[in-house]
C-alpha cells in the first residue's frame, strides 16, 4: 500500500489509545486511524470519530466481540460506529473458531460490496476480476463452529464480568499490584484479566510455581519491535506503552473457572506480596 504506520501512546488507566496522542499525531497526510479494543475494553471510539472527521476509523475489535459503549445515552456494539471494525475468530478469542478467521462489519453499503470482492479474489462472481484481492473466505468448517458458539457468547461474557468482578473484589488494595480500571462508560467482555504488578517477571514465575497459567500481553511494544525498526522510533517515544510491556500480567479469566480455582489464583498473588 506504501502506507507508513505512525505510533502513539497509550492511556495509563485502559491501556488503549490514548485520544489526545491521536489528535497530536494526525497531519494531512494521515489516511486511517486503526485504535484497539484492548483487552476486551473498548476505546472511546465517539471521541476518536470527533477528531477524525473524514478520516477513516478502523476499530481493531478482535478482542471485543460482544462489547459495548454507552454513547449518547444509547448502547452501542464493538465494531459498529466505526468505519470499519474488525474481529478475529482466533481460537484464543472469546469467539473461537476451530483455526483461523475473522470478520469485518460496515455501516457504509458500497464499502460493504467492495470487501466482499476483495474477500474473494477482487470479484463480484466467479472468474471475474475488478481489482487484485485475497482469498479470504471463512470455510465451512469454522462457519459451523462459530454458529454452535455464538448463542452461548453472552452468557460467557458475563461469567467473564463476573470472574473480574471476584478479583478486583479479592485483590483490592495490595500495595505493587493495580487491578485494571474501567471506563464508565464500558462494558468490557475480558478477552484478558490484566494487572498491573510490581516485579511483574518475579510474580508470574511465583504463580507458575504453584501450576497457576499467566500470560503477558505484550513484551514488546509495536514501535520497538524490530520488523518497525526502519521507523526509527526509539524507547521513550511511547512511555506509557513501555511502561504497560514491563508490568502488565494477565491472570486465568475463562468462564469455566470455579471459585476454588478462583481463590487459587488470588492466594497465589496475595502470598507473593506477603498478604
Amino acid at each position: 500500500m506504501g502506507a507508513t504506520p505512525v505510533f502513539v501512546d497509550i492511556a495509563p488507566d485502559t491501556y488503549n489509545i490514548s485520544v489526545d496522542a491521536i489528535a497530536a499525531a494526525i497531519t494531512p497526510k494521515t489516511k486511517a486511524i486503526v485504535p484497539v479494543d484492548l483487552f476486551g475494553q473498548m476505546a472511546p471510539i465517539e471521541r476518536i470519530q470527533g477528531i477524525a472527521r473524514d478520516i477513516p476509523v478502523i476499530e481493531d475489535a478482535a478482542q471485543s466481540i460482544g462489547a459495548r459503549r454507552m454513547i449518547d445515552g444509547e448502547w452501542r456494539m464493538a465494531g459498529e460506529v466505526a468505519t470499519i471494525g474488525t474481529f478475529s475468530f482466533f481460537p484464543s478469542k472469546n469467539l473461537g473458531g476451530y483455526g483461523d478467521g475473522g470478520m469485518m462489519v460496515t455501516q457504509d453499503r458500497k464499502l460493504a460490496e467492495r470487501l466482499k470482492r476483495l474477500r474473494m479474489h477482487g470479484g463480484s462472481r466467479q472468474y471475474f476480476h475488478d481489482e487484485v484481492g485475497f482469498n479470504s473466505r471463512l470455510d465451512a468448517l469454522q462457519a459451523t463452529v462459530l454458529s454452535a458458539k455464538l448463542p452461548h457468547l453472552a452468557a460467557w461474557s458475563a461469567k467473564r464480568r463476573q470472574n473480574a468482578a471476584y478479583y478486583s473484589k479479592a485483590l483490592y488494595g495490595i500495595a505493587g499490584l493495580a487491578t485494571p480500571v474501567m471506563d464508565p462508560a464500558n462494558e468490557s467482555i475480558f478477552n484478558q484479566y490484566t494487572i498491573r504488578a510490581d516485579r511483574r517477571d518475579a510474580l508470574q514465575a511465583h504463580l507458575k510455581d504453584k501450576g497457576i497459567g499467566t500470560s503477558i500481553y505484550y513484551p514488546l511494544p509495536l514501535h520497538l519491535q524490530p520488523c518497525f525498526a526502519y521507523l526509527d522510533y526509539q524507547a521513550g517515544a511511547c512511555p506509557e506503552s513501555e511502561r504497560a510491556a514491563r508490568e502488565v500480567l494477565s491472570l486465568p479469566i475463562y468462564p469455566e473457572l470455579t471459585v476454588a480455582q478462583l481463590d487459587e489464583v488470588v492466594a497465589g498473588v496475595k502470598s507473593f506480596y506477603g498478604h
